[in-house]
């Protein structure tokens, strides 16, 4: 078996934890910034950030439609956070002109849990990982509902849903990467042929 090709978008956001975490998993890992490196790879990961940052840069960078096209002919795609607000398709509280790749039929809530200082971490089950996943949540998105084509991986003990499956998308409203988690990118290259 080859080597997975790995992109971890390299605009704004934790692309070093990303890229940290994806190389203890053996896989060749780009950092996405052109046209050139996203054709060359077999599954992308959208990293947290600031998504209205990651929209405007990917328009400047000339990445957002062919990204959005890349994600609608099956690429295989991981959002942590703000990656998680740009996979779906719709987002509450978006910056004035900010649009999400889409991917995953669900309507998230930037910023839900508040500033820096409401931040924190637990332990979730997340399907299809047999042992607790540690995760941070740093100013993180809510994922205010769910459309029938996707699937909630992911809810706080309280009901909230913070991960989502869709097809060839996955995303979460927290940071593993962050905590030296690596099961739930384990989970994502289980779909990248």
């Amino acid at each position: 078996m080859s080597t997975k090709r790995i992109g971890v978008l390299a605009l704004q956001g934790d692309v070093r934890e990303h890229v940290a975490v994806l190389k203890t998993l053996d896989c060749d890992v780009v950092e996405v910034k052109t046209l050139t490196a996203l054709s060359s790879i077999d599954g992308l990961v959208i990293p947290g950030g600031e998504s209205t940052t990651i929209y405007k840069l990917s328009e400047i960078f000339g990445l957002y439609q062919p990204i959005k096209d890349a994600i609608a002919g099956g690429l295989p795609v991981f959002g942590t956070c703000a990656g998680l607000i740009m996979l779906s398709n719709e987002i509450h509280n978006s910056a004035s002109g900010q649009k999400p790749f889409g991917g995953i039929d669900a309507v998230v809530e930037r910023n839900a849990f508040g500033n820096q200082n409401d931040s924190f971490e637990i332990d979730l089950t997340v399907k299809g990982i047999d042992n607790p996943v540690h995760a941070a949540f740093i100013r993180a998105p809510i994922i205010a509902s769910v459309g029938p084509a996707a699937e909630v991986i992911a809810t706080l003990p309280d009901g909230r849903i913070v991960g989502v499956r869709q097809g060839n998308a996955m995303g979460i409203s927290f940071h593993p990467e962050v905590v030296g988690e690596s099961a739930v990118h384990k989970l994502f290259l289980q779909s990248v042929a």
